[in-house]
């Protein structure tokens, strides 16, 4: 009876068992695209272009000296109001004598301009009208003498207020009249030598507080 046992677990030995499962065997497959009829193309083909240099506006400097004869007329023209400013210097040169050595070029200039009867009235008129209102001269030439002109009319202002005040020969009114002389001298040959430096050279000088009146007659 054991042998009955033995027996059927030889044979089970004999047998050889199956698996479970099988093992996955790839096999090839291919994978048929379709055919199209013609090739893609594409529609917009973009070149790429060069790259040029931006050009650079071009900047022209114009310089137009101013002629000779334009400087010589402006220059002239601020020797109206140097002639009429050299009465308010009396005080200083009789301070310093030495500052009339250097006036001692332009007296006979000088001289002859005040042995003219009514020279100061006729080249005012002279320059105002003929130069100043004379649209064939150039802004240079007009704006200079109409400062010129300026400049003469503001030395009327002190002489009219020392003939009203009258602070005669001594005392408080006397010494403010001699340094307000002397001021207005001075300032009057600053804006001369000043202007006629400005005027050789080719250039508009502005004069201060007579610029501004000047430019609004033009």
């Amino acid at each position: 009876m054991a042998s009955i046992p033995l027996l059927r677990l030889s044979l089970h030995r004999q047998t050889p068992l199956k698996p479970l499962h099988q093992p996955y065997s790839a096999t090839p497959f291919t994978v048929q695209l379709p055919n199209f009829p013609h090739p893609l193309k594409p529609t917009l083909q973009i070149s790429p272009r060069p790259l040029r240099p931006r050009s650079r506006p071009s900047i022209t400097m114009s310089y137009s000296a101013v002629p000779a004869t334009e400087r010589l007329i402006s220059a002239a023209a601020y020797c109206l109001p140097f002639f009429n400013g050299l009465q308010y210097g009396r005080f200083l040169l009789m301070q310093y004598p030495a500052l009339g050595l250097v006036l001692e070029p332009i007296l006979p200039i000088l001289s002859l301009y005040r042995s003219i009867p009514y020279a100061s009235f006729v080249a005012f008129f002279a320059l105002y009208l003929g130069v100043v209102r004379n649209p064939s001269f150039s802004r240079f030439v007009r704006f200079n003498s109409m400062q010129a002109v300026v400049l003469d009319v503001l030395l009327v202002v002190p002489l009219l207020v020392n003939r009203i005040f009258n602070p005669g020969r001594a005392g408080v009114g006397f010494r403010l009249m001699v340094m307000g002389h002397n001021a207005i001298f001075l300032f009057v040959v600053a804006c001369f030598l000043y202007s006629l430096g400005f005027c050789i050279l080719g250039r508009t000088p502005y004069l201060p507080f007579v610029a501004d009146a000047a430019g609004r007659q033009l």
